[in-house]
């Protein structure tokens, strides 16, 4: 498996819509940053969601496996403290095989880049999937609030020992 992160790019209209449709209606799709409002079915509505999220604050990526989009994930470079610093999806058929852990692990990458040291990743308290992909990449629960837990991971400065090896997606 190939797996890369790419920038949101008109150039996946077709793979993005395939992801899209995947999810279905009123379905989330955690880490495109999409919005009730966005227009991404026409090509003209897409292009313009593209502009947008890649001229937001943060810093998003699509997780792309030869061609084909995976899913999405978002690292927002200034906390949101009901949102956490990162958000992720995986479409339903991509699941399962390690595909947010590593997308997860490529992003904690680039945070620490940024300098980040420290970030709040968050999942419903009813899905322990994603509970175990931010536990195998460092995530530490503080809290549950409601329906959500709250994990924090801990990011060592570049040139300290302990942080996540690259690797990539098992399965």
């Amino acid at each position: 498996m190939a797996l890369a992160l790419v920038e949101p790019s008109t150039d996946l209209y077709d793979a993005w819509r395939e992801a899209h449709v995947e999810w279905g209606p009123g379905l989330h799709e955690d880490g495109f940053g999409l919005a009730a409002s966005d227009d991404v079915e026409s090509a003209e509505g897409f292009a313009a969601w593209v502009a947008r999220v890649r001229a937001g604050e943060g810093t998003s990526r699509w997780i792309v496996e030869d061609g084909r989009v995976l899913g999405g994930i978002g690292l927002r470079h200034q906390l949101n403290e009901r949102t956490g610093h990162i958000g992720y999806g995986v479409r339903p058929s991509a699941r399962g095989r390690g595909v947010a852990s590593w997308a997860l692990g490529a992003i904690l990458r680039e945070a620490r880049v940024l300098g980040m040291r420290r970030v709040l990743v968050v999942c419903l308290d009813d899905n322990p999937w994603s509970a175990r992909t931010i536990e195998r990449n460092g995530g530490v629960l503080d809290e549950i609030r409601g329906p959500v837990r709250r994990y924090w991971i801990e990011l060592p400065a570049a040139g300290e020992a302990g942080f996540l090896a690259e690797e990539g997606a098992d399965g």
